[in-house]
């Protein structure tokens, strides 16, 4: 099975023979077999050369780069293999046709509100009172049919994803990781810091499972296609990040293996330490490959392939063979 290498310290990474050869600073070697790598994600200074990308190329293996301050920043993307010329029009034409693109925006949307709810009800069930909570998002859900506009429908979901992290605090009950409101650049607190790192990571494990379609992830849907950078994967991700993200950082803190002693103050902002970041990556890794009994398949798949699954779904969306529907989680 291939699985993401996520790489936190500086050093090079290299090819040796048919093998990713990474030396740290200390001096420490290893090395990675290409045919169990999924993705590459670094966190430290790397120092790579043309030869690992055009092994990466051929392996159809993409790298993601992050910054100091754990921010995505860009990806190495190998040459577009999987790409097709009438999936990109057909792209292209639900983007400019303003009934279709509104329409998938609103899908993912709702997913995304589905997901939320969801993940309410999982811990209701574990002795929270968060059904006022739930209730404001079902509200907020019955107003999106009447949006009439990509920016309305990303006021409906922010006001009920704002709703939403309150119940972070319920469910924690810790003051160390009060939610207090959303803020990302830079986060101001640990809660922020968490939900912002672990947004980062569903934004490329989005884009990785893209680039294994017929997808252009140049083209969103509900985020603006623009000059700057990829937009589909922001939409999939509002149906993930709250069967993923909101999961993985309930499921740590929950279990106490990130503490205030994982996170540091810098420049205004409040950020993971090395130790808590291999803390959440470890999570975030067995999260993505855990299972679930898929409904439609009736058989077991991981998390990471629901994410395909549904970039599959989208594909026959907009060839107009089967409206799509985005992934719910059955907890």
């Amino acid at each position: 099975m291939k699985k993401s290498l996520y790489l936190t310290s500086s050093g090079t990474l290299g090819r040796k023979d048919n093998t990713l050869f990474l030396e740290i600073e200390s001096g420490e070697k290893r090395y990675f077999p290409i045919e169990q790598v999924e993705e590459i994600h670094c966190f430290g200074e790397m120092n790579i050369n043309k030869r690992l990308l055009e092994y990466l190329t051929q392996q159809g293996v993409p790298i993601h780069f992050y910054n100091y301050y754990e921010y995505y920043v860009g990806s190495y993307y190998p040459r577009e293999h999987n790409h097709s010329g009438f999936l990109t029009l057909k792209q292209a034409e639900h983007y400019l046709d303003e009934t279709k693109r509104l329409d998938l925006a609103r899908r993912f949307v709702q997913g995304g509100l589905t997901n939320m709810q969801r993940v309410l009800r999982y811990y209701t069930r574990r002795g929270n009172d968060l059904a006022d909570i739930g209730e404001h998002i079902e509200a907020q859900a019955q107003q999106l049919a009447q949006c009439d506009s990509t920016e309305s429908l990303m006021q409906v979901e922010g006001q009920a994803r704002e709703a939403y992290y309150q119940a972070f605090d319920r469910v924690i009950g810790d003051p160390d990781f009060a939610f207090e409101s959303r803020s990302r650049r830079p986060p101001a607190n640990r809660l922020n810091a968490l939900i912002s790192f672990g947004n980062s990571l569903m934004y490329t494990v989005a884009l990785s499972e893209i680039y294994r379609t017929h997808l252009d992830p140049r083209i969103g849907f509900l985020h603006a296609t623009n000059y700057r950078r990829f937009s589909l994967n922001l939409d999939v991700a509002e149906v993930f990040k709250p069967v993923l993200v909101d999961r993985t950082i309930l499921s740590l803190l929950g279990r106490r293996q990130i503490r205030a002693e994982h996170f540091g103050e810098e420049l205004g902002g409040v950020y993971l330490n090395e130790e808590g970041r291999k803390a959440f990556l470890q999570e975030w890794d067995a999260h993505l490959q855990s299972t679930f009994r898929h409904r439609r398949l009736n058989r077991n798949v991981s998390y990471r392939s629901a994410v395909r699954f549904d970039l599959y779904k989208l594909e026959k969306h907009l060839i107009g063979e089967k409206p799509y529907e985005p992934f719910v989680a059955y907890w």
